[in-house]
């Protein structure tokens, strides 16, 4: 559950990166935006002045040579082209540049306001030329009469006064001034558009710093937490199999310690089958002495010169088997086993290796005295003569070998029979030392 809530919480952050990322797109081409339109209200401001200025310069040339292609020029500017109304037409598409579009209308107020005073220049320079084919607007102008009766020359110089004097330059100032009112006040708002758009910016950059940060250390967490809980209980569970130890059940998640758990009932479950399986094989299923098989693994790994190998042989078994029975016979076998085992070492080890033969290997005797051994052989013999257990009363002979006498561990048994046949021919329940070069 905590991996669960941890990796929503990541995709949650992560998706306001994304989200931040395309808001931080958005303020860019705002920004974009700002700057272009910026751009074009200020061309569409100079459109408006380089439109006036064009018509001035018309008329005034008309004025002076009088000749009609400038008259052409400045209608066609007027009524054709029209850059003064289009200027305004794109000002007005932005509900922001209300001021400045007012300045514009101003501007261009006062434009039109001075063409008046042009189409009345023009009109004297027409009928001054004598001119009859010229734009129908020329034939609402009515010229008065005392400048009517002025001589053509005359007419041409008053035409050329009109678009020339302090009061046609004054009105061109006033359009100026209104058009650098209009070009400040689109400088003013785009800085204030940028101004917003770019502390949006800081903003939403800060969103996704903040959220990279914390991203990157919940991926840090859900890392260490996967490492803690995961991979290294799993790491040290791989090295504690190989030891073939239990897992261990104290680290990790509460799945992997429910595993560990599971695996451990399995490994002691399993160990205690091998151990049995292991123990069948080694050990005799009577009386639980190791079998041959077990006798033959501790001979190929004793030292010699420190071991005492015993040969025990029971006297007269067969007879025991048919006068008291098989079952009978089993009990004696028992009963020998538990008086070996009460007469020697925990760490000396008791082996049936024949149907009644029995080894038993004293390990680590090399400082053992001959006289310890006859004590145990004669407490031995009487263990087996008493009948108060039920048992028909039993001997056995003995045959006794010192490792140190053997030159491999693998012909220990072949000397202790000597000795051991050695006892049967001094009349059996005895015991006898093999000694080099003796055979009794």
């Amino acid at each position: 559950m905590v991996h669960l809530w941890l990796v929503v919480i990541i995709l949650t952050f992560s998706g306001t990166v994304v989200f931040a990322t395309l808001r931080l797109t958005s303020t860019f081409l705002d920004i974009t935006a700002a700057s272009k339109q910026n751009s074009e209200l200020k061309k569409a401001a100079h459109e408006l002045m380089n439109a006036s200025d064009f018509l001035t310069e018309q008329v005034q040339r008309f004025t002076v040579n009088g000749d009609i292609r400038f008259m052409e020029q400045y209608f066609t500017e007027a009524f054709e082209s029209k850059r003064r109304e289009d200027a305004i037409s794109k000002m007005a598409l932005d509900k922001r540049t209300d001021l400045a579009l007012k300045s514009l209308q101003n501007a261009m107020d006062s434009s039109v306001k001075l063409m008046d005073q042009e189409y009345y220049a023009m009109r004297l320079v027409v009928a001054a030329k004598g001119y009859t084919d010229y734009p129908e607007v020329l034939d609402d102008v009515i010229i008065k009469e005392e400048d009517s009766a002025l001589t053509s020359s005359e007419k041409m110089r008053l035409a050329t006064e009109l678009v020339h004097n302090d009061e046609y330059y004054r009105q061109k100032d006033l359009i100026r001034n209104s058009m650098q009112e209009s070009l400040n006040e689109v400088e003013k708002l785009t800085e204030d558009i940028e101004d917003e758009e770019y502390e949006s910016l800081k903003r939403q950059i800060g969103v996704v710093r903040i959220a990279i940060i914390i991203q990157a250390a919940l991926i840090f967490f859900l890392l260490w937490l996967t490492t803690k809980l995961s991979i290294t209980p799993v790491l040290r569970a791989v090295e504690e199999i190989k030891e073939d130890r239990p897992i261990s059940e104290t680290v990790g998640s509460n799945e992997f310690k429910y595993l560990a758990s599971a695996y451990n009932k399995m490994y002691e479950k399993n160990k205690s089958s091998l151990e049995n399986l292991s123990f069948k094989a080694s050990h005799d299923e009577l009386t639980g002495a190791y079998n041959r098989a077990g006798y033959d693994i501790l001979l190929s790994n004793i030292k010699p010169e420190s071991t005492y190998l015993l040969l025990f042989d029971l006297d007269n078994f067969k007879t025991v088997n048919d006068s008291f029975g098989h079952e009978t016979g089993d009990k004696v076998l028992i009963k020998l086993v538990n008086v070996l085992k009460n007469a020697f070492r925990e760490d000396d080890c008791i082996c049936r290796v024949g149907g009644d033969e029995f080894v038993v290997l004293m390990r680590s005797s090399g400082n053992i005295h001959r006289r310890l051994i006859e004590s145990k052989l004669e407490q031995i013999i009487a263990a087996l003569g008493d009948t108060n257990d039920g048992l028909p009363p039993i001997s056995v002979s003995v045959g006794i070998i010192d490792g140190k006498d053997a030159d491999e561990s693998s012909r220990l048994f072949e000397m202790a029979d000597k000795a051991m046949y050695e006892s049967k021919k001094h009349g059996k329940k005895t015991y006898t030392f093999y000694k080099t070069g003796n055979e009794g």
